[in-house]
């Protein structure tokens, strides 16, 4: 009952939705811990909105434990924002004017690298869209959490999924790598990277602002190293150990 107490309705489907295997059990205590969803072969889901960072030490002990570890990070693509009074009325829906895209995730990677390349770990991010629930208040106020700079006269009270877009699954480096534009090939920097993506126009100017973060993560992961240094920005190429010898041409052959 803890760890449902202040469950999202977001949470909640999600893991109505991630539980439908067979024997898989939710809120399952086991190893000190309890995990959102535990199936039959005693495998672990977890199912996060934000703060991946906050999962590292359970997923890495669910590992320990020769445990396979999911995490599922539900990225909000576009928002909807809805607004109720004290009486239950809607006062306004809006929507946000943010919108993200894959290349978001690398934000909250920052906490937790450590842990997507082992063996026994994947990473799945679900493309959505979602509502999120407001009720105004008297007189302004600080958030549940306490991360406002400045008091608002409204709270958070829900966030309620609205579609699934898309489903990415990162279990190895070439699932990362694949992020990397072909045409940054085989040199980049991070200007480049911003420049790449700045050109895709299936991509939110967002995704543009991820260069810099994206790069940091890579780096981290060691799936990416420095090449070199020019015009005073630092340049990168994909490791060694996750270049294919014979082709540069195909991203495919690329990368292992």
């Amino acid at each position: 009952m803890i760890n449902t107490l202040n469950e999202s309705s977001l949470h909640k489907t999600l893991k109505q939705l991630y539980s439908l295997n067979k024997d898989a059990v939710t809120e399952a205590p086991c190893d000190g811990h309890i995990y959102d969803i535990l199936d039959k072969n005693g495998d672990v889901t977890e199912i996060q909105t934000q703060n991946l960072a906050k999962l590292l030490p359970k997923a890495l002990d669910a590992i320990s434990k020769h445990r396979s570890c999911r995490i599922v990070y539900p990225l909000v693509i576009r928002k909807t924002i809805e607004l109720y009074g004290e009486s239950g009325a809607r006062i306004s829906k809006r929507k946000s004017p943010k919108i993200n895209s894959i290349y978001s995730m690398f934000d909250e990677l920052t906490g937790i690298y450590p842990v997507l390349l082992e063996k026994d770990f994947t990473l799945e991010v679900i493309l959505i869209n979602m509502t999120e629930i407001r009720k105004r208040t008297t007189e302004p106020v600080q958030s549940a959490n306490n991360r406002r700079r400045f008091r608002r006269n409204w709270l958070k009270t829900d966030k309620r999924l609205g579609e699934i877009l898309s489903r990415h699954v990162f279990s190895n480096a070439a699932d990362y790598l694949k992020l990397i534009p072909e045409s940054c090939l085989p040199e980049f920097s991070a200007k480049t990277l911003d420049s790449a993506l700045k050109a895709d126009k299936s991509l939110p100017s967002s995704a543009a602002r991820q260069a810099h973060i994206m790069l940091w993560v890579l780096s981290r992961m060691n799936v990416i190293e420095q090449s070199c240094i020019k015009n005073r920005s630092r340049c990168y190429k994909i490791a060694e150990k996750y270049v294919q010898p014979q082709s540069y041409g195909n991203f495919k052959n690329f990368v292992k």
